[in-house]
């Protein structure tokens, strides 16, 4: 009895989340380990399909570096990365385009569909939705950065994401845009989420990671930070207490915000139904970055 009535008590707390969220859209990206990680990934899934059906509008943005990475040495392809961006020649681009755009996209669409959602693949086989330019780098020496067919998003067709999650579909997007000519270009997937969330001017952002969110000391999860301003933020990074590998993440989440998207979250995806518990509970169990004005640390 004292279990059911524990279970009975996370219903009503999830309750005023559930209600507080309805109707709102919130991007996730995917990518990372939890897409190697076919029971982790299941359980994303699953977070997903219960958001759509209590009335959320979840929008999935995903990579596939790992995967592709394995499809280019089994082609003979040596990867090559140029300031942490994948070199993308045109031997690369298919592969990305077959691994990411396509194989990948349309396995994620069918596992929601297994579990009892249903989900829409915005891909190039379908309704291509993010359109942008080739990514212009430069290097130490003032020089232009090659990267090949790597872009950057410029654009996303809002309404069509828009109408499918309208139609309770959840759509499943690829890192991967068109450009002004039509040629096919690799974008980064955490890039590519925040340019989705923008659009959508999402309710929220979640980047699933391998680690449990932003910590003070990062070989401590116990040093987990819940809820960070933007302005705690900035001050993390200037003070050098934010590991070296969170930095790009934290700007990132810092331009989202300052772009109109309510809250983004940075929350361990190898977390059994981390999903769940970052949204519908009161503590959650990442990172939320929130602007100056939010007072409310509730996640």
């Amino acid at each position: 009895m004292d279990d059911a009535i524990a279970k009975a008590d996370i219903l009503v707390e999830a309750l005023a989340w559930i209600r507080r969220f309805r109707d709102t859209t919130t991007v996730v990206k995917l990518g990372g380990s939890v897409m190697e990680d076919a029971d982790a990934l299941r359980h994303v899934l699953l977070d997903i399909v219960f958001m759509s059906t209590v009335g959320m509008r979840p929008v999935v943005v995903h990579g596939a570096g790992a995967a592709i990475s394995r499809a280019m040495d089994q082609a003979g392809i040596q990867p090559r990365f140029v300031q942490g961006r994948r070199y993308t020649d045109l031997a690369t681009l298919a592969i990305v385009e077959k691994v990411l755009a396509e194989e990948t996209t349309e396995s994620i669409v069918r596992q929601i569909e297994e579990l009892g959602g249903r989900a829409v693949p915005l891909n190039f086989r379908t309704t291509p939705v993010l359109f942008g330019e080739r990514l212009e780098l430069t290097g130490a020496d003032g020089q232009a950065v090659d990267l090949g067919y790597v872009g950057k998003v410029t654009s996303v067709e809002q309404q069509v994401i828009e109408n499918f999650c309208y139609a309770d579909q959840v759509p499943v997007i690829p890192s991967m845009c068109l450009d002004a000519q039509g040629q096919k270009l690799n974008v980064n997937a955490d890039t590519a989420a925040m340019a989705v969330a923008v659009a959508l001017q999402a309710e929220k952002l979640v980047f699933l990671s391998d680690v449990n969110g932003v910590r003070r000391n990062k070989h401590d999860p116990a040093s987990l930070i819940n809820t960070l301003t933007a302005t705690q933020a900035k001050q993390l990074i200037e003070d050098g207490l934010v590991d070296a590998g969170m930095i790009p993440k934290l700007e990132a989440c810092l331009e989202t915000i300052q772009k109109g998207v309510r809250k983004v979250h940075i929350i361990d995806g190898r977390l059994r139904h981390s999903l769940l518990l970052e949204i519908y509970t009161t503590q959650g169990i990442g990172t939320q970055i929130v602007p100056d004005s939010m007072v409310e640390t509730p996640h």
